[in-house]
């Protein structure tokens, strides 16, 4: 059995999939980055291969992605996460044409071609206003953890429009619906709904096409993909559960499989070591 691992160091969350030669998901892991990138890189790896009853010499070849990709010791190869991201995305949902994550610290949008590669992208990481960290910042200013997002969204009735375009201005506006008695819920609502609207412009500036796959922790959020959809008058894809914060794990873990395939075909052999 062949066996690959992503792993995806992020701003925020570090994620682990393994995959078999059939590009099922043995084993996977996520847990909080933290600031030692390599140590924590290796600890969802052990956690993963743990879940799946293996060892590291299991393994046949290791990707690795996100901002903390070049950190990691042990991997084979590093590849941005935007390709990764787009490799998971694609396998998830074969029609994607446009991918939007949306992270912790950053907002990516990318237009894929017929074969998954990346024909163009725009990043939004000048401001925090622009991504997850806003959100969350949000929250804990009203004293809601991030867990509570997404149930106190869920009771918005009237959502407040929140137009700063950076995070102090934003926050400021925050502070001033709560000095106007608006409910937290709705203060969130206009948050996420902010946040859509700069999703939403990314997506153009690259020519989104329909196929659209919406990825990334801020996802787990179900008002933010309800929003994405009324905003484009479209349908979108969105993958399940914990799957939705580690699509770049899970296409790193993929084009660990394709490279060593063709390695293997290359060399005519399949030991790791050659492969490496």
């Amino acid at each position: 059995m062949t066996i690959t691992v992503g792993i995806d160091i992020g701003s925020t969350y570090t994620k682990a999939i393994l995959l078999d030669e059939e590009l099922k998901v043995i084993g996977g892991k996520i847990q909080k980055t933290g600031f030692k990138l390599a140590e924590v890189a290796g600890q969802v790896f052990d956690a993963s291969l743990a879940e799946a009853g293996l060892k590291r010499e299991d393994v046949d070849y290791i990707v690795t992605t996100g901002i903390g990709r070049h950190t990691v010791p042990f991997r084979d190869v590093a590849v941005t996460d935007l390709t990764a991201s787009a490799r998971g995305a694609a396998h998830l949902f074969p029609d994607t044409r446009t991918v939007l994550d949306v992270g912790g610290q950053t907002m990516k949008a990318s237009r894929l071609d017929e074969s998954a590669k990346v024909h163009s992208f725009r990043l939004n990481d000048k401001c925090a206003a622009g991504t997850g960290a806003f959100l969350e910042k949000t929250a804990r200013y009203m004293g809601y953890s991030t867990e509570e997002i997404g149930p106190l969204m869920a009771t918005s009735k009237e959502p407040v429009p929140i137009s700063g375009v950076c995070a102090v201005f934003a926050e400021s506006e925050v502070i001033n619906h709560l000095s106007l008695g608006t409910a937290p819920c709705d203060i969130m609502q206009g948050a996420i709904e902010s946040l859509v609207g700069r999703s939403v412009q990314l997506m153009k500036r690259v020519k989104a096409r329909p196929g659209y796959t919406l990825v990334g922790g801020i996802l787990r959020f179900s008002t933010m993909a309800d929003a994405v959809r009324r905003e484009l008058k479209a349908e979108v894809n969105v993958p399940e559960g914990d799957t939705v914060q580690s699509v770049a794990a899970l296409g790193a873990a993929i084009l660990g499989q394709r490279r060593l395939r063709k390695l293997r075909a290359e060399k005519g052999d399949g030991k790791r070591a050659e492969a490496a």
